[in-house]
């Protein structure tokens, strides 16, 4: 799958079930006035939102590179999920845990609220909700293991799609036992709890989901481990004596370009040019004549930079063919 077409169909999936969850709750919370119902019904709301947003900046994020953007557009899937995380946080969130605590604080006017619609409603939204996690899981799986590493290096677009489904499980499940005990004591304290709950719950996932994107944003990089086995693949050619100075940076879903200025060898070139033969034979040509010898060492001077330019192109090519997550190399002669 191509990494910019990676989490379209998990976020087609939660936009399409999120619509009418939206809309199934909302008839829900208004028919029973359940506050954790409420909660439910902003919460499906915002992931709607959101999801459209991952769409935005999926689209985007396939433009090429060009003028203004030499390393491409891969960077705006991370932008919109940033957005996304803040629509969580201010939306979800936000409102969820402020009407909560609202009806939290007049609950002595209130009735204990439960409605068999209510209750058949969340069901309905625990299969669907558990439906998208499960496509999410599986395409961020894609035939791997599950794995702490499959999670640190997921695109987070994906990745929030897999955490806001997951929170919306959990949400679902807090506003049934919400609605339970409500139904079992008589008391709306615990319906107005639940939607405190489903609110705080929305608030972790969506500081999560800012931490995750600001790393990318302000140019994730590279595992260090990774970043030693390339300055140690560097530091194989014959050309570069050490690396003095490597950077790395995210441009994508796995998508990095890196910078490396290295002290440089060349000798190798040196020997290279001595092993053709062809200043042998042009020095026999023009050994009797200094003018001629001079500029024989301009033609020579000429060539240097030719041949380093090609070595380092021959560097950057064995670089991106051994580590397939490099997209861009720059290296810089000290």
């Amino acid at each position: 799958m191509q990494k910019h077409e990676q989490g379209k169909t998990s976020v087609m999936a939660a936009l399409a079930g999120n619509v009418f969850i939206t809309l199934i709750k909302t008839v829900a919370a208004i028919s029973s006035g359940s506050v954790s119902m409420f909660a439910e019904s902003v919460h499906s709301f915002a992931d709607t939102l959101n999801q459209a947003l991952l769409l935005i900046g999926i689209q985007r994020s396939k433009k090429p590179a060009d003028d203004i953007r030499g390393y491409g557009y891969g960077i705006e899937r991370f932008f919109w999920s940033l957005v996304s995380a803040c629509g969580v946080l201010f939306i979800g969130a936000g409102i969820s845990v402020y009407h909560s605590i609202n009806s939290l604080l007049h609950i002595s006017h209130e009735a204990a609220a439960f409605s068999l619609l209510g209750i058949i409603v969340l069901l309905v939204a625990l299969v669907i909700e558990g439906a998208t996690l499960w496509i999410a899981l599986t395409e961020l799986r894609n035939g791997e293991k599950f794995s702490r590493e499959l999670f640190q290096e997921a695109d987070p677009v994906l990745l929030a799609v897999i955490y806001e489904d997951g929170v919306a499980v959990c949400g679902v499940i807090f506003a049934l036992i919400a609605q339970g005990v409500t139904y079992l004591t008589g008391n709306a304290v615990y319906d107005a709890i639940g939607g405190i709950a489903v609110g705080l719950i929305l608030g972790v996932l969506a500081i999560m989901l800012i931490i995750k994107n600001h790393k990318y944003i302000i140019g994730k990089a590279l595992d260090e481990d990774i970043g030693a086995d390339i300055i140690e693949a560097l530091e194989r050619d014959p050309c570069v004596e050490k690396v003095i100075e490597f950077k790395s940076a995210a441009i994508d879903v796995n998508k990095y370009r890196i910078f490396a200025s290295v002290e440089w060898n060349g000798s190798p070139l040196y020997e290279e040019i001595y092993g053709e033969g062809d200043l042998q034979e042009e020095f026999n040509d023009i050994k009797d004549s200094f003018k001629e010898f001079t500029k024989l060492m301009f033609r020579t001077t000429d060539r240097i930079p030719r041949l380093v330019g090609n070595r380092i192109a021959v560097i950057e090519k064995n670089i991106t063919a051994e580590f397939p997550q490099i997209a861009y190399v720059d290296i810089e002669i000290n």
